[in-house]
């Protein structure tokens, strides 16, 4: 089958590298990609936001299936205007995405269906949001109600600094995403992440990870779309699996199925595990980014049926093997990331990087130039990836992948694991 793959980052490379072992997969687009996604298929210059675009590529090329990898596609309805031209699409539709595009829907869902999250208030004014703040106290946390690449969250400490972010956010620091504001409770717990597989009936459950968001080492700095992650995540049990699964998943896919918005894709679920249990903090509606990269690696069955399983609607008859092994991956972002990145510098050995033993690099913000060198081209650039039988043993080896890089452009954070490898050396 001819498959098409949305997107750019490293995400979409990790996708690449699992779709293309498919048996399944004849030939792999995908659009716009990266240098990396180049070696897993062809790349294509398709603008993804002319959704029209899009169809007339798929009937051109006779796309089976189309695998959206980012959530702004899926926000924009690209779901909905594929599967109306006939072409099968894994994703949500527009009114189903909304649990990533508007954290207030998601608050809203899980009020209404009792799933378990912090308490919250919602507001369309500063003042309103302001006096809010003033009431309940700080450490507090202010969100963006939209998209806003990562960067929409504030974990405010004082009251000054969620009086900033309030300010931040309605005097349009980020745009539109900004219009209405979500107060959250500081919940306090260690953060996982957990995915399933949804078919708008059945549920799957996947694996979990954890990611790091700070910028620098020992969780400092401002946040970002994720310096580093490693799955499965310790803090995740088996129990606690199925916990997440009866009072945060299953509850979310009945709960959206009963509005009339059946929910068919991967949803992500970011937890706070906390003294009275797993909670919800936020959903996604497409793999995680870094947390992908240490997914795919692990996935030993053939991810192209379990794709199309979702999309048909028969996940209760599905299953997927998963390796024992932990995989974790590096971050290499570009210097002045999570602020303006400085671009166009020189990378070189990658290959280097990759021949050392369990080792993968997935391509992010990379674009190649004429001579064939490739070049910063983003924030987060390079995903340096290890397999291996602990956290300890994970964390080392990609550290010498880190290390066989060759970019001054770029740095890194120096502890990606510290949790999970304090745990296993206290265990």
């Amino acid at each position: 089958m001819n498959i098409l793959l949305i997107g750019s980052g490293g995400r979409e490379h990790a996708l690449a590298w699992a779709i293309s072992g498919s048996p399944l997969c004849d030939r792999l687009f995908i659009a716009p990609g990266n240098p990396g996604t180049a070696q897993c298929g062809e790349n294509v210059v398709l603008d993804i936001a002319d959704h029209k675009a899009v169809a007339d590529f798929c009937k051109l090329q006779r796309i089976d299936l189309v695998v959206v990898g980012p959530e702004g596609p899926l926000v924009a309805g690209i779901a909905d205007d594929l599967a109306a031209a006939g072409i099968k699409v894994f994703g949500p539709s527009k009114a189903a995405a909304q649990l990533e595009g508007s954290k207030a829907f998601t608050k809203e869902l899980c009020a209404e269906f009792a799933i378990p999250t912090a308490g919250f208030g919602r507001f369309r004014d500063a003042a309103a949001a302001k006096a809010y703040v003033a009431a309940q106290g700080a450490p507090i946390v202010i969100k963006a109600d939209g998209l806003a690449a990562g960067k929409g969250v504030v974990m405010a400490e004082t009251l000054e600094e969620a009086n900033e972010a309030i300010e931040m956010m309605f005097g349009g620091g980020l745009g539109a995403a900004g219009a209405e504001v979500v107060i959250e409770e500081w919940m306090i717990g260690e953060e996982a992440s957990f995915f399933a597989l949804c078919d708008g009936t059945h549920a799957l459950a996947l694996a979990s990870a954890q990611d790091h968001k700070r910028v620098g080492d020992g969780d400092t700095g401002p946040n970002t779309g994720g310096m580093g992650a490693y799955s499965p995540a310790p803090v995740m049990t088996k129990a606690l699996e199925e916990q997440v699964m009866a009072e945060i998943v299953r509850p979310t896919l009945a709960g959206m199925a009963k509005r009339g918005t059946p929910f068919k894709g991967v949803l992500f679920a970011g937890l706070m595990i906390t003294a009275q249990g797993p909670k919800l903090i936020e959903y996604n509606v497409r793999f995680g980014d870094p947390e992908c990269e240490v997914l795919m690696p692990r996935l030993k069955s053939d991810i192209v049926p379990a794709l199309l399983a979702s999309c048909d609607g028969v996940l209760d008859t599905f299953d997927l093997r998963w390796s024992d092994e932990t995989a974790l991956t590096v971050v290499l972002a570009a210097k002045g990331y999570p602020g303006k990145p400085e671009t166009g510098t020189v990378i070189k050995g990658i290959e280097q990087a990759e021949a050392q033993d369990d080792v993968l690099v997935f391509h992010a913000g990379t674009k190649q130039d004429a001579t064939g060198a490739i070049l910063s081209h983003g924030g987060r650039v390079l995903n340096v990836v290890a397999t291996a039988k602990s956290v300890s043993e994970a964390q080392a080896k990609a550290y010498r992948g880190v290390d066989a890089i060759d970019w001054p452009g770029g740095f890194c954070r120096r502890d990606i694991g510290w949790q999970a490898v304090k745990r296993e050396r206290e265990s």
